[in-house]
């Protein structure tokens, strides 16, 4: 779908959501989990560590591997607490990072490599490009800081306002040079206007009816191919389907993702993990794992 950034992902976990009853980062998603899904996508769009931030004692589900976990060291103190963990668990190895939270399973990689693209380019509010702290989306009417860019570095700022009592997330803003993309200028990408025109990336699981709703809409389309061996039964074409993971895709065209199949995501990345989170406009193709197909 898109190049891999050279950043960092910062997923916030989270603990148990009062209105749904449970920690959201364990909620069920097409057989993963709404946190299996959120460190998966971002292993998948962003070239560098991908870190989990944890309450504290938090017990988590299975992760894909790779993916770093960190806990966030005092309870209680809202979202920037847990960005500013996440944030120093990656300084050494990343300038910026996409921070997401747990329950936004509509996320799309255009929609991350947007935000990230918007630290190295001109602005139109006059900012050049590196001269950036916080790319922060304002979409669907509101500010999304859990949908947002940040330079690493600002884990110090961030510790620093939290020993104040400053936990909002405005009172970083009021201390940085941010760059603000509304819904105009996350849209005029090509690409993410065509596989997210609605961003629904950053619609957040709130409630149980949120969550409810959320799970009854089809998975997204993409297009899956099938070759060598595979390519019998009436699987040689290419053809549409909605799959939101790699194993709902295969189930479609009436394949098992065991040791004699493995699939090629958007033509580079090889894998067989059924609960790869899949989106629009991704193309897979299967091939037999058998005497190379």
């Amino acid at each position: 779908m898109t190049d891999r950034a050279d950043a960092a992902g910062v997923v916030l976990a989270g603990g148990r959501s009062s209105r749904m009853g449970a920690p959201k980062a364990g909620l069920e998603w097409h057989g993963s989990t709404l946190l299996y899904r959120a460190t998966a996508l971002l292993r998948r769009t962003v070239g560098g560590p991908v870190t989990v931030v944890s309450a504290p004692g938090q017990a988590l589900p299975a992760l894909p591997a790779g993916v770093e976990v960190v806990e966030d060291p005092v309870e209680g103190l809202g979202p920037m607490q847990g960005l500013a963990a996440g944030l120093a668990a990656v300084a050494d190895r990343a300038e910026t990072a996409f921070a997401c939270s747990t329950d936004a399973p509509f996320m799309h990689p255009a929609f991350v490599a947007r935000v990230l693209r918007a630290f190295t380019e001109p602005g139109s509010d006059r900012t050049a490009a590196g001269e950036v702290d916080v790319v922060l989306p304002v979409a669907r009417g509101y500010r999304q800081p859990l949908a947002a860019g940040y330079r690493t570095a600002l884990h110090g700022l961030l510790t620093e306002l939290l020993q104040k009592g400053d936990l909002r997330p405005g009172m970083l803003l009021q201390h940085c040079r941010v760059r603000q993309l509304d819904d105009d200028a996350l849209l005029d990408d090509d690409g993410l206007a065509r596989v997210d025109p609605g961003l629904d990336s950053v619609i957040n699981l709130n409630t149980p009816d949120d969550y409810a709703a959320a799970r009854r809409q089809p998975g997204p389309e993409m297009a899956v191919e099938c070759f060598g061996a595979l390519a019998s039964a009436g699987r040689r074409d290419r053809r549409a389907v909605h799959a939101a993971t790699l194993g709902e895709a295969a189930a479609a065209v009436g394949l098992v993702l065991d040791r004699h199949v493995v699939a090629a995501l958007n033509g580079d990345q090889i894998t067989r993990d059924p609960q790869l989170p899949l989106v629009a406009g991704d193309t897979v193709a299967f091939l037999s794992a058998d005497a190379g197909g």
